[in-house]
């Protein structure tokens, strides 16, 4: 996708043309404190899951031998989150989130007397620390803002709503985390804004790496750069319009498309990858409907990957030092899920009176992400299943939830079914107000 820079001038010009004309009141902004201009909040999770299946890696490869191990528990903390923002006035406000996954990570400088003393590097916990959003934002109107610096990508359900308190499963949604970045972020540009029931965005971004993309999750770990910076040899577009036209339920359309071929630090420039574009194409509906103290949650993602069987060639045969999973892509993927919960508090005045909530919920997944395969690509069978589950969310509060589930994944055969039992405490809230 090739972005002429004069499009980007006028864009600009025209988002400043529109700011002198624009009659936004920001009067209550202007007159805020600077204490109360502040946002503070964040959201977190901790976790323990009981898996009934065999934790070894090499289980899809040989799957006979390891079918009858025993179970392994874990515990974790998936995603703690700080968020900070602040309203300069005029309509400017400024939001930054860093994201600590499965513990941050941890590393120490010890002499170690059994190596004469020599200075030594150890990791003494695994995890990452990410900042998942930094952006700069200013309001036109309630109809036209515009967004600049590192955003969510808008594109499926879960990223959008990945707060723990936004679904019912102990971790986000199993199916659109593996074949999608999940959370997507990317640092790019981005217009939004709501009028009438309609809401709708538009962004302009980085495209993918098609180095990083993998048979397992298909383009799901290709946002991330392991460089210090992101590389743009190819852009990419992403749009999302909501609607609210029917009271307690939201329903969203969102797509992606964007090059991938040869976004990398060492792109090759050989004649016969001259045609090679690897375009990423992807089309998402997904709802949500709370009323009647009923919850419910639904999507339907579907991708295609344009070059797959040639980038997979390209890819198995790149240095192993290199940071490419260097396995099969599919040409294409899916994944489609929908979750229900009833509120069983509701029926009960004193709970209800105090704003406490259980919900009984069931989910059901399908996802597959080698769905479709070149015809010379080998189709992972394990990379297909299905997952059901069921449990329960309690809220004593609003922003604080326990959960507890029981998971079923069911994988074709030879491959055993990976069932669980997870249970979780989160919370997802403001600090300030």
């Amino acid at each position: 996708m090739k972005v002429n820079p004069f499009c980007l001038f006028y864009l600009f010009l025209f988002v400043f043309l529109a700011d002198i004309q624009a009659e936004t009141n920001d009067s209550t902004v202007v007159s805020k404190t600077p204490a109360s201009r502040l946002t503070l909040g964040g959201y977190g999770e901790a976790v323990y899951t009981r898996n009934f299946y065999s934790g070894n890696p090499f289980r899809y490869m040989r799957p006979i031998p390891y079918k009858n191990d025993p179970s392994h528990g874990r515990f974790d903390l998936p995603h703690v989150v700080f968020f900070v923002g602040y309203e300069f006035g005029n309509g400017w406000r400024v939001n930054s989130e860093i994201e600590f996954e499965h513990g941050g990570t941890e590393s120490a400088v010890e002499i170690e007397p059994e190596e004469g003393g020599e200075y030594e590097q150890e990791v003494e916990r695994g995890g990452e620390v990410a900042l998942e959003q930094f952006w700069i934002e200013k309001t036109f109107n309630k109809a036209l803002n515009l967004r600049a610096g590192h955003i969510i990508v808008p594109v499926g359900l879960t990223n959008g709503n990945h707060l723990p308190t936004q679904f019912f499963t102990v971790y986000r949604p199993e199916g659109e985390n593996t074949i999608l970045p999940c959370t997507w972020h990317e640092t790019g540009i981005s217009l939004w804004g709501r009028f009438s029931d309609w809401r709708y965005e538009i962004m302009l971004l980085p495209g993918l790496d098609s180095d990083l993309f993998g048979s397992d999750q298909w383009i799901g770990n290709a946002s991330a750069s392991p460089y210090e910076f992101k590389i743009a040899n190819k852009y990419a577009g992403a749009f999302r319009i909501d609607n609210y036209s029917v009271s307690g339920l939201r329903m969203g359309v969102s797509a992606y498309y964007g090059e991938s071929f040869a976004n990398n630090m060492m792109p090759s420039y050989a004649d016969r990858y001259k045609k090679v574009k690897g375009a990423v194409t992807i089309g998402s509906f997904d709802f949500e409907y709370n009323a009647h103290n009923w919850i419910a949650r639904g999507y339907f993602d579907y991708g295609h990957l344009e070059d797959a069987q040639t980038i997979s060639i390209y890819n198995r045969n790149l240095p192993n030092h290199s940071p490419s999973p260097r396995t099969n892509i599919a040409s294409d993927a899916i994944a489609t899920g929908i979750e229900a919960g009833y509120d069983v508090f509701s029926q009960i005045p004193k709970l209800k009176g105090q704003r406490q909530k259980l919900y009984l919920f069931g989910r059901y997944e399908y996802y597959d992400s080698m769905y479709k395969t070149a015809k010379d690509i080998q189709d992972d069978a394990w990379c297909g299943r299905q997952r059901i589950v069921c449990g329960l969310n309690y809220f004593p509060l609003r922003d604080v939830v326990i959960k507890a589930e029981y998971a079923s994944g069911i994988l074709k055969a030879p491959f055993g079914n990976e069932n669980s039992l997870s249970l979780g405490i989160a919370y997802a809230g403001f600090f300030t107000k």
